[in-house]
């Protein structure tokens, strides 16, 4: 299976043979790969180098002219380093993009912790009207990324080495995901069902999320998108039961969409449990697994902790 990434670059130099306003602007991470479309589109590829602040900017220059830039670095580069671009370049003067990373929260351990970045979506969260897509697979992020192109909003597209076996319907495309019903174009889907919680996987979680709730009776729910939260759906989940337990596994900073949930749910009586990347530094290189391991994100891990809190 190819990654996020090679998909993301064979898809997008596609789509700007297709889409003449389209355009990609880049700080050297995915040059070689995009060197192609680079050559057939010298004036729509750009490549600012090691500038990522000027990376934001130029994005959002080319949007102002009517463009619809996809801009695309490491996420640490590109959502923590150039925040205030971001903040006022793209959300003060009211364009839209998309913004694509990739390295995910640690993806290349040995990069340091300069390439991890736990936080962007919590950091985006700051800022108001982005649509932030956490595909779990290649076939999920070319998808996203395509409606993303249609369209004229801020959106966050955020890759990862890390994917699930299996693709699953997101997007329009995510029509009808079980036998419990359809979803709308952002909703979360329904993956496994049962009466004993509700446990919610994001994107390249729900692998882990499926294994660790094997042969229990609880709630399994997809999100890809998790920005607008689909408040509506987490509560068609938990039903009108006389209480509402919920885990929420995402691959970024642990309690990211807790206080979205809790808004969804304020009107039940109900628990809510984020797991994700801890907050502490992990300063060996180690591997992508190791470091989910080590923040209680593979299976064992998630098992635990999610019967330890549905038993309390």
């Amino acid at each position: 299976m190819d990654t996020m990434r090679d998909r993301f670059i064979a898809i997008t130099s596609q789509l700007l043979a297709e889409e003449p306003r389209l355009a990609v602007v880049l700080a050297d991470i995915s040059a070689d790969g995009f060197a192609p479309a680079r050559r057939a589109h010298p004036d729509r590829v750009i490549n600012v180098g090691i500038r990522e602040q000027l990376l934001i900017g130029a994005g959002a220059g080319m949007a102002l002219t009517g463009m619809r830039p996809i801009v695309h670095t490491f996420a640490s580069f590109l959502v923590e380093r150039p925040f205030e671009q971001v903040k006022l370049d793209f959300g003060h003067q009211g364009v839209g993009g998309i913004l694509v990373s990739a390295g995910g929260s640690y993806d290349w351990p040995a990069g340091g912790f300069t390439h991890m970045a736990p936080g962007d979506v919590a950091l985006l969260d700051t800022l108001e009207g982005w649509t932030v897509h956490v595909p779990g697979h290649p076939d999920e992020a070319e998808a996203l990324l395509r409606e993303a192109v249609d369209g004229d909003d801020r959106v966050y597209v955020r890759l990862s080495l890390q994917a699930n076996r299996q693709a699953r319907p997101v997007g329009r495309s995510a029509s009808s995901t079980s036998s419990t019903g359809s979803t709308g174009a952002t909703g979360f889907s329904v993956v496994r069902e049962g009466r004993g919680g509700t446990v919610v996987a994001v994107g390249p979680m729900l692998d882990n999320v499926l294994a660790a709730t094997e042969g229990l009776d609880v709630n399994v729910l997809y999100a890809t998108t998790v920005r607008p939260f689909d408040g509506a759906g987490l509560r068609r989940a938990v039903g009108a039961g006389p209480g509402a337990d919920v885990v929420i596994v995402e691959p970024y900073l642990a309690g990211t969409s807790t206080a979205a949930a809790n808004e969804a749910l304020m009107e039940l009586p109900y628990r809510v449990l984020g797991l994700g990347v801890g907050r502490a530094e992990l300063r060996r290189y180690g591997q992508m697994e190791e470091h989910l391991a080590a923040h209680g994100l593979d299976a064992r891990g998630l098992r635990e902790r999610i019967t330890g809190f549905l038993r309390d």
